[in-house]
C-alpha cells in the first residue's frame, strides 16, 4: 500500500501543484481547503502525513495542529512567514517539521518520506508488541483442529477492524477474554478498550452510560457527562449480555452502527464516533428475534461473523490442559509464594472435571487452590474443592505433571517432523520463537 499524504491549504494553486507532485511520485493524496474539511478528511482517510498551512480562513494552524496531534496525526507545517517563535511553538506542539513558503518540492518530499518511514516503524512496533502479548493468548486456546480453527477466525475478525462481532456460547466460556484479544490484535490496539455489561441495568441508566447526557437531562444529571461510546472513539467497545438490551435502546444502538452518530440524553447535537463494537450473549438470539424480543435488523447487523466459544466440557483434554496452563501462568505473578505447578493426581482431577461453570469456574477453583497451597511445592488434591477431591478421574489414564505432559507432546511432535522446528511450531499452534524457548527450558536434544 502506498504512503498517503493529506494537504490542508486554502491556496488552490498550492493544493494543485503540491498535490500533483506527490501524486506523480507515488503517494495517495487527499486535499482540503479549510481546517474543518481537513479534520474531516483526516478522520476519513487516516493519512500517514499531513502537510498543513499555518494560515487558514476558519481555524488557526496551531489549533488545527493540536487537534491533529490529539488524533494521532503526523504533521509538517508550511507558512509564508519564517517566524522563529511560531516555529518553536509548533515543534513543542508536536509538529515533525516547520518549512517556509515557497517550499522546494524535493525538500518537502524528502521530509515527508522521513516522517512516513517514522510513522510506519511506530505502527509496526505497536503491532508487534500487541502480537507478542496476545499470541501467547491464542496459543493457550489449545491445539485441537477445532480450537485452532477458532483461533484463525479470531485473527481474521481482528484484522477486519470495522466489522461488528457477535460472540456466543455458555456463560463463563471466556467471551470477554476473546473480545480483548480481538482488540489487541486489531489495528485499533493503540486505542481504548471499553467494556460494559448490558444485563441488569435499567434502560435509562444504560442509555446514559452508553451515550452520555446533558446537564438537566434527568433529575440527577447535575452536569454534562460523556458516554462510553465517546470514550471508546477510535477503539473497541465490548458490550456484554447484548441479548438483555432493552427494546427501547435497540434502535438507538442500530443507529450508531449504521451512521456512527448519536445524541446524548437530553441533547440535540449529533456526535460522530469511530468505534468497533464487539458484543456477546449466552442467549439464543435467533429465538429471541422470532419471539419479538430482539430486533431482526439489529441481529443481522451484529452477526456479520458470529463466533461460538465451546464449553470447557466440549474441549479435548489437550485443549483443557492448554487452558489450565494459561490460568496458572496468569495467576503466578499475582500470587507470590503460591505454587503454579500441580501434582499428577491434582492435574488429573482438574482435567477430568465437567466444569459446568466453564472457564470462570476453573479460574475460581485454581485461584482458591493456589491460596490454600501457599508455601507448598505444588498444588495437591487436598487443595481442591470437596467434589474434585472425591473424583477418581480416568483410571486408565496415567497421571503426569503438567510440565511432563507438555515436554512429551513437544518432543513427540518434533520427532514426527524430523526435528524441523518451523513445521513442529505450526502443528503445535505456537510461534517458532516460543518453541525454541521451550526446547531450551525442557533441554530437548533433537
Amino acid at each position: 500500500m502506498p504512503d498517503s499524504v493529506l494537504l490542508i491549504d486554502d491556496d488552490a494553486d498550492v493544493l494543485r501543484a503540491v498535490g500533483d507532485y506527490f501524486d506523480r511520485i507515488g503517494y495517495e493524496v487527499g486535499r482540503a481547503e479549510t481546517a474543518q474539511a481537513g479534520l474531516e478528511a483526516f478522520d476519513r482517510l487516516r493519512p500517514d502525513v499531513v502537510i498543513l498551512d499555518l494560515h487558514l480562513p476558519d481555524v488557526g494552524g496551531l489549533e488545527v495542529l493540536e487537534r491533529l496531534r490529539s488524533r494521532g496525526g503526523s504533521v509538517i507545517l508550511l507558512t509564508g512567514q519564517g517566524d522563529i517563535e511560531t516555529a518553536v511553538r509548533a515543534m513543542q506542539l508536536g509538529a515533525e517539521h516547520f518549512l517556509t513558503k515557497p517550499v522546494d518540492l524535493n525538500h518537502l518530499a524528502a521530509a515527508t518520506a522521513r516522517v512516513s518511514e517514522k510513522v510506519r516503524l511506530v505502527r509496526q512496533n505497536a503491532l508487534l508488541r500487541a502480537r507478542e502479548h496476545e499470541d501467547a493468548g491464542l496459543e493457550s486456546l489449545g491445539t485441537s483442529p477445532a480450537i485452532r480453527e477458532l483461533g484463525r477466525q479470531i485473527e481474521l475478525l481482528a484484522a477486519s477492524e470495522r466489522s461488528t462481532v457477535l460472540l456466543t456460547g455458555e456463560s463463563g466460556t471466556g467471551k470477554g477474554w476473546v473480545a480483548r484479544i480481538i482488540h489487541h490484535l486489531s489495528p485499533r490496539a493503540s486505542g481504548p478498550f471499553v467494556e460494559v455489561n448490558g444485563g441488569g441495568l435499567s434502560a435509562t441508566f444504560l442509555e446514559s452510560e452508553l451515550f452520555g447526557h446533558e446537564k438537566g437531562a434527568f433529575t440527577d444529571a447535575k452536569e454534562r457527562r460523556q458516554g462510553l461510546f465517546e470514550l471508546a472513539d477510535r477503539g473497541t467497545m465490548f458490550l456484554d449480555e447484548i441479548g438483555d438490551l432493552a427494546p427501547e435502546l435497540q434502535p438507538k444502538l442500530l443507529k450508531v452502527l449504521e451512521t456512527k452518530t448519536f445524541r446524548r440524553l437530553g441533547g440535540s447535537r449529533e456526535i460522530t464516533v469511530d468505534v468497533r463494537l464487539v458484543t456477546a450473549t449466552n442467549r439464543d438470539l435467533v429465538a429471541d428475534v422470532g419471539a419479538g424480543r430482539f430486533r431482526e435488523d439489529l441481529y443481522y447487523r451484529l452477526s456479520v461473523m458470529p463466533l461460538r466459544l465451546p464449553a470447557v466440557r466440549e474441549r479435548s483434554r489437550d485443549d483443557r490442559l492448554a487452558l489450565l496452563t494459561r490460568i496458572l501462568a496468569d495467576f503466578a505473578p499475582q500470587m507470590p509464594g503460591c505454587p503454579s505447578a500441580c501434582s499428577a493426581e491434582a492435574l488429573d482431577r482438574l482435567l477430568s472435571a465437567p466444569w459446568p461453570g466453564n472457564v470462570r469456574e476453573m479460574r475460581n477453583v485454581v485461584e482458591r487452590a493456589m491460596i490454600l497451597a501457599r508455601g507448598a511445592a505444588q498444588l495437591g488434591v487436598e487443595h481442591l474443592p470437596a467434589d474434585l477431591r472425591k473424583g477418581g478421574g480416568d483410571k486408565r489414564h496415567q497421571p503426569q505433571a503438567l510440565a511432563d505432559v507438555e515436554r512429551g507432546h513437544i518432543e513427540k511432535t518434533l520427532r514426527f517432523h524430523g526435528g524441523n522446528r518451523t513445521r513442529a511450531a505450526l502443528e503445535l499452534g505456537i510461534s517458532r520463537a516460543t518453541l525454541i524457548n521451550k526446547i531450551k527450558v525442557y533441554q530437548l536434544d533433537l
